[in-house]
């Protein structure tokens, strides 16, 4: 493929740093990316991916936006109160890039559906605020070894996790948490959540689905990052492959 010369104008950042180049944009502009969640983490992470130059980016989200939505979601305004979240995301990016394709998926991400939504994207990004959610996609990505990049946050805590499942030795959600949590329905409604924390790690994940992509740097693939936004500490922890578990049993 060639750049356009707004391609060229667009990326020229990027395109100068010597781990991407040319060579890296292309990877970019021809890559897809479903974005799971339009909330707090989906907002920045879809902002950055439509800004960098991903080529293809779906969103799913069946909720519609409320004003308690506002102080974290940053893709949302007053304006869009009471509209659904993926449809307006899909939109605002589209003004943002308009160099690149967006799809907008309105409705629950389920067992029945995951298959039909997610087989055309290369990357799922998982900003949902559910563990259902969570132990859905990995299991998918898992089993059609796609790249997941997941993130989590509560109160003023946060967690990254990168399981790139088309290398054997990734290890998967569920060797970090077997088991679904008692406590599995909390979320910001009932627990809060500083808005920040939101877009530090939106923009953690964004940064790993660039270095997925791309191929450059050390991922998260292999490692938990914790995040404490009250002391601004970053901690990272090894997480390995558990050989029994339930997620590679299925394999």
């Amino acid at each position: 493929m060639k750049f356009t010369k707004k391609q060229i104008d667009r990326y020229s950042r990027q395109i100068i740093l010597k781990k991407i180049g040319t060579v890296g944009q292309k990877k970019l502009l021809r890559s897809s990316v479903l974005i799971v969640g339009a909330g707090g983490l989906g907002s920045p992470v879809a902002i950055y991916l439509a800004a960098l130059g991903i080529g293809n980016i779906g969103i799913i989200d069946k909720d519609v936006v409320e004003t308690s939505n506002l102080s974290r979601q940053i893709i949302f305004s007053s304006n869009d109160v009471k509209k659904k979240k993926s449809l307006i995301a899909v939109n605002k990016l589209k003004k943002l890039n308009p160099d690149i394709q967006l799809k907008s998926f309105q409705k629950k991400l389920t067992i029945k559906n995951i298959d039909q939504i997610a087989k055309r994207f290369d990357v799922m990004v998982d900003g949902s605020d559910n563990f259902r959610t969570r132990f859905l996609i990995n299991d998918y990505c898992l089993a059609n070894k796609k790249i997941l990049v997941s993130g989590a946050i509560n109160r003023f805590d946060g967690q990254v996790y990168t399981f790139n499942f088309s290398k054997n030795e990734s290890p998967c959600l569920r060797c970090f948490m077997p088991n679904m949590p008692i406590n599995s329905d909390d979320n910001c409604e009932t627990e809060g959540i500083l808005g920040t924390l939101a877009g530090i790690v939106g923009s953690i994940q964004a940064n790993e689905v660039i270095k997925e992509i791309v191929g450059i740097g050390d991922t998260l693939c292999g490692y938990i990052l914790i995040i404490d936004a009250l002391k601004l500490t970053f901690r990272k922890v090894k997480l390995n492959k558990r050989s029994d578990c339930f997620c590679y049993e299925k394999k």
